[in-house]
């Protein structure tokens, strides 16, 4: 450890390669997945203000346990105790991404909204519960909703794993000491009434799906069975009536469920008489992406207490299509925010696309389907000027293409590459004083801002933002963020590098400047060494990403240090960075002219169902 210091004092080594960066190999060598959860939640609850004790059977720490927690412990001095948990959580997370499903922010906080815009707040929220919790992210967005009120929510949560519910536990006594908390690990649908998980005025949550063995044999007896016995094939009607059954009057239920459950012929008599009570408020079609697993569009069912006045019909909301260009330009991006404004205003009473309300006695037939796609379809109507701007744009777009194309087809590809040419990475780079290596930081939610943005405001580069809907600060807080050492700005001519599982991405800040946030980094070149076009050039080099990856793979997160980057002198550089701008302008062409062709598709598509397209 001195020698450490040492090094740090005398500007040898950074903070962030001496700390997390070296200790996370020594915890992740443990292997065991449990072992590595329990280690980092014993740490997270001795970050705790004032510390936690250690839920009952959890199991006692070894030795070489207890030194590496003192090291956690140790290194989170410098920086909050919060932010210092959630690195860790994330990374391991990231190690074990395949074993478990977690709701994304975005998809979280758009439950709370939808919760308590159906819930109406009429009355101060008392209990939020979650009863299959897993990493908490459902909780947490209720606490960030929630916590300010007085007096403030009691979080409460279930999990079968007893891994995963100790980190949960410690991450929300971290993140909201003044909430009364209550995370246990338990059987949810098994276990006889749980303490603190028997009522709740609200209930948010992604229940496991699919699984045969959820308890159909133990169960048949159960009291909370009010609609019919769920088969052993629709678990998921199983948690829907556990969850109305510990709801308090005037309660709500906000669930993600998988879009078969609206539709499957087993579970027909249970939607009917959820239906028929009112019990279904609305039923959501997500697009695919909004949540694991990311190519099947979730639903997103909207359950209340039935009370005396059950609601008379059962409003359908189809966002399926609230997507946009994704900011990394990797594909498309669910469009949070056009999907909860479109959300909230259909729960308002409000006329918006994608928006059915069915009376309760129409949907009681002998199907009870429930799936918004086949109550809200509509057709566009299109007409003789609809479609010639459509060619007009198809035309132009070909244009720019043709343009695009003729700037990089000038260009051959040699048989090798010359001698004189080897291969670098980024960590040399910054040793050698080309460059700089700075990583954005997670900005406050307070802070953050959605929708229009404010004249002067600066967007915040996150890997979850799309194009025209970024979330964005105002400037003189961005600028505070910076001075204190909080925040990350953008000039011209930096190199932004986007390093989270999946969304890896490269580019070259031309509109800036714009606050980093989290998962992002910036790389600033010194312009007499290292040109920076080339450098983003060499960065988006198919197979970097995996090449730098902590675990060679599409899933992992992406060391920026590792990054390979070719060496060449100046000139040569300067003519490289030229002819990726050249391929820039082509990609985003391209993509352009794939907006235009989709969208005179479908205007041909239904002019020619529609009998109306012909030759004349």
């Amino acid at each position: 450890m001195d020698a450490e210091s040492w090094l740090l004092r005398h500007g040898k080594i950074d903070e962030s390669s001496s700390g997390w960066d070296r200790l996370w190999p020594r915890i992740e060598d443990l292997g065991d997945r449990d072992g590595m959860a329990h280690l980092l939640a014993s740490a997270g609850e001795r970050l705790a203000i004032p510390p936690m004790n250690p839920p009952h059977g959890a199991p006692e720490p070894g030795t070489a346990d207890r030194r590496l927690a003192d090291e956690v412990v140790r290194l989170a001095g410098r920086q909050s105790p919060e932010e210092a948990f959630a690195v860790l959580l994330d990374r391991w997370h990231a190690v074990h991404v395949r074993q478990l499903i977690v709701s994304p922010r975005q998809l979280a906080d758009t439950m709370v909204t939808l919760a308590a815009e159906l819930r109406g707040g009429s009355a101060p929220v008392r209990r939020v519960l979650d009863p299959a919790c897993g990493m908490g992210s459902l909780l947490a967005a209720s606490g960030r909703r929630w916590s300010g009120q007085v007096p403030p929510p009691v979080l409460a949560g279930v999990d079968n794993d007893a891994a995963v519910a100790r980190l949960t536990r410690a991450r929300l006594g971290l993140e909201f000491p003044d909430c009364e908390r209550h995370v246990r690990s338990a059987d949810t649908l098994r276990d006889a009434a749980l303490e603190h998980a028997s009522s709740a005025d609200v209930i948010l949550s992604y229940p496991p799906s699919n699984e045969r063995s959820w308890g159909h044999e133990e169960l048949v007896t159960d009291p909370r069975w009010m609609y019919g016995l769920p088969p052993r094939t629709e678990p998921e009607l199983a948690w829907v009536q556990h969850c109305l059954s510990v709801l308090e009057p005037g309660g709500v239920a906000v669930l993600v469920l998988p879009p078969g459950v609206a539709s499957r012929r087993a579970g027909r008599r249970i939607r009917a008489g959820l239906v028929r009570t009112g019990a279904v408020r609305a039923v959501v079609a997500l697009p695919p992406g909004s949540a694991p697993p990311h190519g099947v569009g979730l639903h997103l069912w909207l359950l209340a207490k039935p009370g005396e006045h059950p609601a008379d019909e059962v409003t359908f909301i189809d966002v399926a299509d609230c997507r946009t260009t994704a900011l990394t330009g990797r594909g498309t991006a669910v469009d949070w925010d056009g999907l909860r404004e479109r959300t909230v205003a259909a729960l308002r009473g409000s006329d918006v696309p994608g928006v059915t309300r069915v009376p309760t006695m129409e949907l009681l037939s002998d199907e009870t389907e429930l799936t918004p796609s086949r109550r809200t379809v509509t057709e566009r109507s299109v007409g003789p000027v609809e479609l010639r701007r459509a060619w007009a744009g198809w035309d132009k777009a070909l244009m720019d293409v043709d343009d695009a194309a003729k700037g990089v087809h000038e260009h051959e590809a040699s048989a090798a590459a010359p001698d004189v040419f080897g291969y670098t990475v980024v960590g040399d780079l910054e040793r050698s004083g080309a460059l700089d290596v700075t990583a954005g930081k997670a900005v406050a939610d307070d802070l953050i801002q959605q929708g229009a943005r404010a004249e002067g405001a600066l967007c915040v580069v996150t890997p979850w933002a799309v194009q025209g809907e970024e979330p964005w600060v105002d400037a003189a807080q961005a600028a505070g963020l910076e001075a204190e050492g909080q925040g990350v700005l953008t000039s011209f001519g930096d190199v932004v590098v986007v390093t989270a599982a999946g969304g890896f991405d490269v580019w070259v800040e031309t509109a800036g400047p714009r606050l980093l946030g989290a998962h992002t980094v910036r790389l600033r070149t010194d312009p007499a060494l290292l040109d920076p076009f080339f450098l983003a050039a060499c960065l988006r080099a198919p197979g970097n990403d995996q090449r730098a990856g902590t675990r060679a793979s599409s899933t992992s997160r992406v060391d920026v240090r590792r990054l390979r980057v070719l060496r060449a002198p100046m000139v040569q550089q300067r003519r490289i960075g030229e002819v990726y701008r050249q391929l820039v302008r082509f990609r985003e062409a391209v993509a352009d002219l794939d907006r235009h062709g989709e969208l005179l598709s479908a205007m041909l598509s239904g002019l020619l169902a529609q009998g109306r397209l012909t030759g004349e």
